[in-house]
């Protein structure tokens, strides 16, 4: 039997000769291919117990989306203020805990589990939630964390887990729809995979939160039968409307806290807001609030019946700050917020005894007035999906659909 100069081999019951070239090319290609497969050391979840685990928990949405075009990099000292009880109120009836998840020591992915009492005594129902979820693209990583919070949750008595939710008020829910524009202050944003994230894990819809807008660069004008309207609602009932009174901030502050708990108190998901975080909430804004931003409705006697509260979307001008208002980003946010013509209808809320009788229509007209240019882009932001007279007025409006978020939940 002759002997060969290259190595044969068997393939499929066949002798077959390499060449020394070939074999090299073929040992060559089998590297190349090898070191292109996903390497995957073992992830690893990580409670969030120290300063330094903290900033790595709030880094990473940084890293994460630092080239997505549609993100805005919120300040970093607002986000840290939330997970800092003397800055943030909520804290004080919340249990939580904190995690990040690392693969091969760099973070893939954070999520918080908690609690709140309030919740719980509102609801009546024993569901926990988990929020400030973000994650790499990846199933394996995504069902570590929400595994990671489920069992929390589970280890405090918890039969149900809903969310996304936050430690902030109106900050609910994953984008499903609408993924751009930007997001407005103080809104979620996600990629559009974190709908299989949740979904493949066993999460299912329990409320969808509607967005809604209205740009007078578009052609939007208030229609005239809701002109006629509410100038019957004013004269029907002998209601006003008028702008906060910045000189005496805390008594409308008060006057806003009992609004909201009386108006509000039966929207799915609401919980009674406390005096210190609703002080909170106002110092928070009262920097970039303005007079004309906030309208009251009152009745004949005076008696504040109702309120809208919008706010100036100042994500447009810090989108380009990396999250830091240093070295100079606070000139630019000092001098660009009397230009804004951009803002996030923030809440609005009527007394039941005026459910169905206009007023909404009237403050919707009311904000409308007041923050009128030729540029205003007013986004109504959120709606409950089942909320049939809100979404009624702002229909009747001819506000546009812009951006649907979800809540999800799971039994546990």
């Amino acid at each position: 039997m002759s002997r060969s100069s290259a190595p044969s081999n068997s393939l499929l019951g066949f002798r077959v000769r390499l060449s020394r070239a070939t074999r090299d090319f073929f040992f060559i290609k089998i590297q190349y291919i090898v070191s292109e497969l996903p390497n995957h050391p073992e992830m690893k979840i990580t409670q969030v117990t120290s300063k330094s685990l903290l900033r790595k928990f709030i880094n990473f949405p940084y890293t994460l989306y630092k080239n997505d075009p549609v993100w805005v990099p919120p300040l970093k000292s607002e986000v840290r203020g939330q997970f800092d009880s003397k800055r943030n109120p909520t804290l004080d009836h919340c249990e939580y805990s904190l995690f990040i998840l690392e693969d091969d020591k760099r973070v893939a992915g954070r999520i918080a589990a908690f609690t709140d009492t309030i919740a719980l005594e509102s609801w009546k129902e024993k569901i926990g939630l988990f929020g400030y979820y973000e994650c790499i693209d990846d199933i394996r990583a995504s069902k570590l964390l929400l595994d990671t919070a489920c069992e929390w949750l589970k280890s405090r008595g918890m039969k149900e887990m809903r969310g996304p939710w936050s430690f902030v008020s109106q900050e609910w829910g994953l984008v499903i729809e609408g993924f751009t524009p930007s997001p407005t202050v103080m809104a979620p944003y996600n990629p559009p995979y974190y709908i299989e994230h949740l979904t493949s894990y066993g999460l299912v819809k329990v409320k969808d939160l509607l967005v809604y807008y209205m740009s007078v660069s578009e052609g939007y004008q208030i229609p005239e039968r809701i002109l006629t309207l509410t100038d019957d609602v004013v004269k029907r009932y002998g209601i006003k409307t008028r702008r906060v009174d910045m000189k005496n901030y805390d008594r409308e502050v008060s006057a806003v806290i009992e609004l909201s708990n009386t108006s509000l108190i039966d929207n799915w998901g609401y919980t009674s807001v406390t005096r210190e975080e609703a002080e909170a909430i106002a110092r928070d804004l009262k920097p970039i609030i303005q007079p004309k931003c906030v309208v009251f409705a009152e009745d004949r006697d005076g008696r504040p019946i109702g309120f809208a509260i919008t706010i100036p979307d100042i994500n447009t001008l810090i989108r380009g700050m990396k999250g830091s208002l240093l070295p100079f980003g606070w000139i630019k946010l000092l001098l660009g917020l009397p230009k804004l013509r951009n803002y996030r209808l923030f809440a609005l809320g009527v007394i039941p005894e005026y459910h169905g009788k206009g007023v909404d229509s009237l403050l919707y007209r009311a904000i409308y007035n007041e923050l009128y240019t030729p540029e205003t882009f007013l986004e109504i932001n959120y709606v409950l999906e089942d909320n049939a007279p809100m979404n009624n007025a702002i229909n009747k409006l001819n506000a546009k659909p812009l951006r649907r978020y979800r809540i999800y939940q799971k039994e546990i």
